[in-house]
């Protein structure tokens, strides 16, 4: 597979990635897709077992998110703010500590976002609650399994 061809499956995941975050795009599935469309361009063996893996990661990533409880989406969690700060707080948390900082990453991200905006502690806090209860617990998910689908096709390009 040359090069090209590998700066699109990782521009294809990266939009699978901010697709998550914007309700109405199939980010997850961008995410598959491109790693499909990487395993059968590159028939390997690692390619396919990645693919299996992903297929599985995303499958029960569907079953937590059925088992949360439903979102119950307010308009004042979900700023463009608030998500760009929850996105950068996971990317980088998956990257600083790897994998599972993103989960702590997300939920500072959205503190961040918030205390900003509030200007106290003790509101931010309850705000990153008050997101995480009405959705923001069902799009980390997704993005932490999206982020695991994207990191394990990093390494298997990078080392595979």
């Amino acid at each position: 597979m040359g090069v090209w061809d590998l700066v699109l499956v990782g521009l294809v995941l990266a939009l699978g990635l901010c697709g998550v975050l914007v309700p109405g795009v199939p980010g997850s599935w961008l995410v598959w897709a491109g790693v499909m469309w990487w395993a059968l361009k590159d028939p390997r063996p690692v390619a396919w077992w990645v693919l299996v893996g992903a297929t599985v990661a995303l499958f029960l990533s569907q079953v937590v998110r059925w088992a949360l409880p439903p979102r119950r989406l307010r308009p004042g969690w979900a700023g463009r703010r608030v998500v760009v700060y929850a996105a950068a707080g996971s990317f980088l948390g998956f990257v600083l500590i790897p994998v599972l900082g993103s989960v702590p990453g997300f939920m500072a991200g959205i503190y961040v976002a918030e205390r900003i905006r509030l200007g106290r502690h003790a509101e931010a806090r309850a705000a990153v609650r008050t997101a995480m209860r009405s959705g923001g617990s069902s799009v980390l998910a997704e993005l932490f399994t999206c982020q695991l689908i994207a990191g394990a096709w990093l390494g298997a390009v990078i080392w595979g």
